[in-house]
């Protein structure tokens, strides 16, 4: 029997789609099945390329989202502190307090106008941490005042 005659040719592949790789396909076939491997081979062929639709979403469902770097919560109180020229009171790592507005801030540092003093750039690593100068005087005594 000639084979030429079963086999399908490169271009009938190519033109049903079957596999998108039909080098692959030749090398996975066993040489002693005769007639089998142009159905064996194009089945196999769909059910490894159907396997692998699975398997990549299966991957992509399994895998957790990575969480976002900022949530913008920083950015977003900044913003609000600068709109409002809130005077804000910065507590340093080595308990100095810095008083003033932010005028500007970026990733690593905040820029403090100061009234009475020198405007000041601070590194965010330095700040132990920030609140209003309002709440520093007496923010929350007044409710439960004895």
């Amino acid at each position: 029997m000639n084979r030429k005659l079963i086999r399908p040719t490169l271009a009938e592949v190519n033109k049903r789609g079957d596999s998108p790789h039909p080098h692959k396909e030749r090398g996975g076939e066993s040489p002693g099945r005769g007639g089998a491997p142009s159905r064996g081979g194009s089945s196999s062929s769909r059910e490894s390329s159907g396997d692998r639709s699975s398997s990549s979403s299966a991957a992509a469902q399994g895998r957790k989202r990575i969480p976002p770097a900022e949530t913008n919560a920083e950015i977003f109180y900044y913003k609000k502190q600068m709109d409002a020229h809130t005077l804000m009171v910065m507590v340093l790592m080595d308990g100095e307090q810095v008083e003033g507005t932010i005028e500007w801030y970026d990733r690593a540092a905040l820029k403090i106008n100061r009234k009475g003093a020198p405007n000041i750039m601070l590194l965010k690593h330095n700040i132990k941490y920030i609140y209003k100068a309002e709440d520093r005087d007496g923010g929350g005594d007044n409710d439960g005042g004895s």
